[in-house]
C-alpha cells in the first residue's frame, strides 16, 4: 500500500532521500532495536542517527510534510 508513495518520494527527492524497506519477519532483531511493534513503521535517519519515527500508512503529502518537519 505504501510502496507507490515511497517510490514517488524517492524518485522526486533523488540523492536527498534514501528509502530502505526491511522485512521485520526476517529481521526481528533489527525491528526490536528500533521499537517496531506495528506496520508500517517509518524511521527517519540523518547522518546515521534516528531523528523521528511514525506508525501507520500516510498519504504522499503527509509523508513529505513529516520528512521535512523540524521536530
Amino acid at each position: 500500500m505504501m510502496a507507490p508513495v515511497l517510490n514517488e518520494l524517492a524518485t522526486e527527492r533523488g540523492a536527498n532521500l534514501k528509502i530502505v524497506k526491511v522485512d521485520v519477519a526476517e529481521n526481528a532483531q533489527l525491528a526490536a532495536q528500533y521499537g517496531v511493534t506495528a506496520m508500517p513503521t517509518f524511521v527517519l535517519f540523518q547522518n546515521g542517527e534516528v531523528q523521528k519515527q511514525i506508525v501507520g500508512a500516510r498519504s504522499k503529502k503527509n509523508m513529505s510534510t513529516w520528512i521535512d518537519a523540524r521536530d
